[in-house]
């Protein structure tokens, strides 16, 4: 089944103050920084992140991080996916990604 694509904005519409802000909560940030060590860049479900919140509040989270236009969602009447915009946000801040993927081997090393 096809699903319906829901994006943000255009590549060079994507503003720096908008991206940090929707990156300064730590449950978006965790979903970015698992997205951005993906290299497959392969579509996610919504519940193959391990957030400790509700589903509303998880809908909330992915709505922010697509109207910042970090990611893009593929609504599928029943579930959503989730794919990251790696080519857009690093065409519009470079490095960004990263220092989320650096952010992301730091929480998972051993201590």
């Amino acid at each position: 089944m096809a699903g319906r694509n829901l994006v943000g904005p255009e590549a060079d519409a994507l503003e720096l103050g908008v991206v940090l802000r929707a990156l300064a909560d730590e449950h978006r940030r965790s979903v970015m920084t698992e997205l951005a060590a993906d290299r497959t860049d392969s579509e996610r479900g919504c519940n193959s992140f391990a957030l400790p919140i509700s589903k509303q509040t998880q809908t909330h989270h992915f709505r922010v991080l697509r109207e910042a236009g970090l990611i893009t969602e593929i609504d599928y009447g029943n579930r959503k996916g989730i794919r990251l915009r790696r080519t857009d946000v690093e065409s519009r801040f470079p490095g960004l990604l990263a220092l989320l993927e650096a952010e992301h081997r730091n929480s998972t090393a051993p201590r």
